[in-house]
């Protein structure tokens, strides 16, 4: 038996080896980290070639008038270009043939070509300087993109996973390039009530629809886990949320409690859910509600949850996609389609793409998809 075993191992790490090995061999796929350092070997041969041809005249013939101050384009365009560390190798290339234009002139260099050498000296360093400057620069934008790119992800965190027996999946876009988040917004608790899911969309994009997204999220993860029911809880969102809005500001929003075998909605001016079972059915509210900050009346609804039910939540990114001629998507029939795929993570793909194809370019709104997936389907509580 330890000889098998020893010969399965032997084995396993032969394949391992080979393996490696085959990656290692193969041209088409260098190395990530080769990448920059190729570039900036490129980039590196431009300057250091036009110093050459400047000097090269005058190398080779006596006539030529001096110009060795237009040495100073090398250093000029690597500090342009590239960092602190090549801007230096390119100075002190130019440096070596000015001093080489001097002492082939004259076999004692002049005043005048002191002069004009140690000035090209002073333009060098001061190349190295602004290289050295946009480097530390460089290096904070890049800290500053990172901290934000935490922030937002802490702010909207993608969600793969499955909450008090409901499988919850979700996938976001913003419209802005500047920002991963955008005036859409979703969030996830559990809470002593049951799961609760909030999808919502502020009024508003850039910088003030990202403040108003993060109060949204916030005021919700304050009170989800207090609030007895979703009209308490739709209330208390907007008496916390209404002193932060402008006149103009508000946010529809659309919140759902999971028991067993039903789900309980509040919807305030929001696009209604869409039941995808048996057949494909929008969970329409009995009475129409204003948006957070606009006074609404939140009016609890109950729907019933039949054994494989899914329930997507989604924004007016979704519905409101029109394709390069002007027509809307067809978001019922596309959807029936999308949610067949076996795995939640897989439908949403699928609605994406289907997305995607018809608009035909990148879209032209914030978009936000919450997929739940209750993986019991029980007889739902009696209504207290």
């Amino acid at each position: 038996m330890g000889t098998r075993e020893q010969g399965q191992r032997d084995r396993r790490e032969r394949q391992e080896d080979q393996g490696h090995q085959e990656q290692r061999d193969r041209p088409d796929r260098p190395e990530w980290p080769e990448w920059p350092e190729r570039r900036d070997r490129r980039t590196l041969l431009a300057p250091l070639v036009i110093c050459l041809l400047i000097a090269v005249p005058d190398l080779l013939f006596d006539r030529v008038p001096p110009l060795i101050t237009l040495l100073l384009i090398g250093p000029l365009l690597a500090c342009a270009r590239l960092d602190g560390r090549h801007t230096v190798l390119v100075c002190c290339w130019s440096a070596v043939l000015g001093l080489a234009m001097g002492i082939g002139d004259d076999a004692v260099p002049s005043t005048g070509f002191g002069i004009r050498w140690g000035g090209l000296i002073v333009g060098c360093a001061l190349t190295v300087y602004a290289a050295r400057q946009r480097d530390r620069l460089r290096d904070r934008l890049a800290r500053a993109h990172e901290v934000a790119r935490v922030t937002q992800t802490a702010i909207l965190r993608p969600i793969s996973r499955t909450f008090d027996g409901t499988r919850v999946c979700t996938r976001y876009h913003s419209v802005s390039h500047e920002s991963a988040v955008g005036g859409d917004l979703y969030d996830v608790a559990v809470t002593p009530y049951g799961l609760r899911v909030l999808v919502g969309d502020v009024r508003g994009h850039g910088v003030e629809g990202l403040r108003l997204t993060a109060d949204t999220i916030t005021a919700f993860r304050e009170l989800v886990h207090t609030a007895p029911d979703l009209t308490t809880l739709t209330a208390e969102l907007d008496a916390l949320l209404t002193p932060e809005l402008g006149p103009e500001d508000f946010v529809t929003a659309v919140l759902a409690e999971f028991a067993p075998g039903e789900v309980r909605l509040v919807n305030c001016g929001h696009p209604p859910p869409l039941r995808s079972g048996r057949r494909i059915e929008l969970l329409e509210p009995p009475a129409p509600t204003p948006p957070l900050g606009l006074g609404p009346d939140p009016r609890q609804y109950r729907v019933r949850l039949q054994p494989g039910d899914r329930l997507l939540l989604y924004t007016d990114g979704l519905t409101e996609a029109r394709d390069t001629e002007g027509a809307p998507f067809p978001f019922l029939g596309e959807a029936a389609l999308a949610l067949r795929e076996p795995l939640p993570d897989e439908a949403l793909r699928a609605l994406h793409t289907r997305l995607l194809a018809h608009t035909g370019t990148a879209l032209a709104d914030d978009l936000a998809l919450v997929l739940c997936q209750p993986t019991e389907a029980t007889i739902p509580a009696p209504v207290s």
